[in-house]
């Protein structure tokens, strides 16, 4: 499969969330990289306000400049679709390190588990102090450290990835659903209920430390209901309990980690990573390398085998110019300073108004382009608030209460929402006769259903719709989707200019 300037091949993980595959940048002069892309699953892609949460979050992550974070080099959108490419590492998560001695009943050398979560800390460290280019504090959390967001390569280096997707993620879950998703396991009490800082990251950390001691689970349950109340309770025992002859100074490290008051764990992710390797005998990472290649060695095995099956197979496949290339975020000879692609005369229909997540001073900014937005709702009030917050981002905003004669104004708009209690639209009359009028005139125009019920929303498509807006009633909300339908039709134009 071709996305870009990106051949992406067979797969290497696949989660809740996305499908992690090999990949590889084609570049002028017969240049090309090994990569890793993360395609996220369709349902993801085509949810607004994940997107534009995910898109706003991978610009803070792209901040983020450390040996022990995965970084994000690029992000790439299709029609359907959003791939994050990542640097490609040789290596192996930490969830699959342990199962692998938890199925051997194994346990892995202390200063082994040391070394990863030292390694570990030290990125979340750099990612809870990265800043902006004021440098005012960006306050990021990665809300989601597990063994599976662990990458602990054959160099010894372990890294944290999927900054940027976590709080997306999460935020999705909890607010859709009403219910609490996730790694639970790894989950501060506190968070749980809603607060998240970077005492929570210390605490998760503390989970892995934890189970990369004993191969054993920190609080095994039998639903998540049990696993709520042992977490909340939080009396974890001590790993030297499953290792008897584990050194002690492990116990108070891992236990300190754990505390249910966040006031006496560690106060940041560097004073834990310090105790570690102060208090306890820490593998050199060349004994962490060589560790990984003998626990995993038949998948490494498998992954050297396919990438040179796909470096080889490359070789000889022509890169795409590079003025043409469809993306959000740019790879440059600084992969951290990632910027979004500002659209030019030829795709302006769609451009989008975005802010770099790093520039300079001198560089020329993005002007916001002015939309024209048709809102259809039975509700004054409704609509005198969508107005506002619509009108507050630049837009042209024309409202009306009616679900018919509107005919007249799609040729002049980007964008029409329709609340779904509008009459005619269950049966499909009202989209039928906009969609004429925007055929007929040749416009591309995009309809999107607006409504707060999760059931009816999966059905939008059956309904004739493009997308749907949901979080009814949140005005912020609704700012954040429609920024985010924007940027996905810049970059899909691009896209279409690029394969023309």
């Amino acid at each position: 499969m071709r996305v870009g300037r990106y051949s992406i091949f067979g797969e290497i993980a696949s989660g809740g969330m996305a499908t992690v595959h090999y990949g590889r940048l084609l570049g002028p002069a017969g240049f090309s990289r090994t990569v890793a892309v993360k395609r996220l699953h369709p349902q993801f892609a085509k949810d607004a306000d994940f997107v534009a949460m995910f898109l706003d979050e991978a610009r803070l992550a792209a901040r983020i400049q450390h040996p022990n974070v995965v970084p994000t080099l690029d992000i790439v959108a299709t029609d359907s679709e959003l791939f994050l490419v990542m640097e490609y590492v040789q290596g192996e998560t930490l969830a699959r390190l342990v199962r692998s001695l938890r199925d051997r009943n194994e346990c892995m050398p202390p200063g082994v588990a040391a070394s990863i979560v030292a390694q570990a800390l030290h990125g979340l460290h750099a990612a809870h102090e990265a800043k902006n280019e004021q440098g005012s504090p960006l306050g990021i959390v990665h809300r989601d450290v597990s063994p599976q967001n662990v990458l602990v390569g054959v160099d010894g280096v372990a890294r944290v990835l999927d900054f940027g997707v976590a709080k997306a993620a999460f935020r999705l879950q909890t607010t859709r659903d009403g219910q609490l998703k996730g790694k639970l396991a790894y989950m501060a009490p506190e968070q749980i209920g809603g607060q998240v800082n970077r005492l929570t990251d210390v605490y998760a950390a503390g989970v892995l430390l934890w189970e990369a001691l004993t191969s054993h689970r920190l609080y095994e349950a039998g639903n998540e209901a049990q696993l709520l109340q042992k977490v909340l309770k939080g009396t974890p025992d001590r790993p030297s309990k499953y290792v008897p002859d584990l050194p002690a100074a492990f116990d108070g490290i891992a236990l300190r980690a754990l505390e249910l008051d966040p006031k006496k764990r560690f106060q940041t992710a560097r004073e834990m990573a310090l105790a570690l390797e102060r208090g306890v005998d820490v593998a050199m990472t060349s004994e962490v390398g060589e560790w990984v290649e003998r626990t995993a060695r038949e998948r490494l095995s498998h992954h050297a085998e396919r990438i040179a099956d796909i470096e080889s197979g490359s070789a000889q496949t022509k890169a795409p110019p590079s003025h043409e290339l469809p993306s959000l975020l740019r790879t440059s000879s600084e992969p951290t300073k990632i910027q979004p692609a500002v659209a030019t005369e030829d795709v302006a229909e769609f451009a989008a108004t975005s802010t770099p997540a790093s520039s300079t001073s001198s560089a020329k900014r993005a002007q916001p382009a002015r939309r024209r937005i048709l809102v259809i709702d039975d509700s004054d009030v409704m609509l005198d608030r969508i107005r506002r917050a619509l009108e507050t981002e630049g837009h042209d905003v024309i409202t009306t209460k009616q679900a018919v004669g509107n005919a007249r104004h799609i040729p002049t708009c980007d964008l029409v929402i329709i609340d779904y209690h509008m009459p005619g639209i269950d049966g499909g009359t009202v989209i039928q006769s906009l969609r004429r009028a925007a055929t007929s005139g040749g416009h591309a125009c995009r309809f999107y259903l607006y409504t707060s019920d999760t059931a009816i929303a999966k059905g939008y498509e059956k309904l004739g719709f493009d997308g749907v807006f949901t979080d009814k009633g949140d005005e912020a909300a609704l700012v954040r989707q429609v920024r985010a339908v924007f940027r996905l039709l810049q970059m899909r134009a691009m896209q279409r200019k690029t394969n023309t």
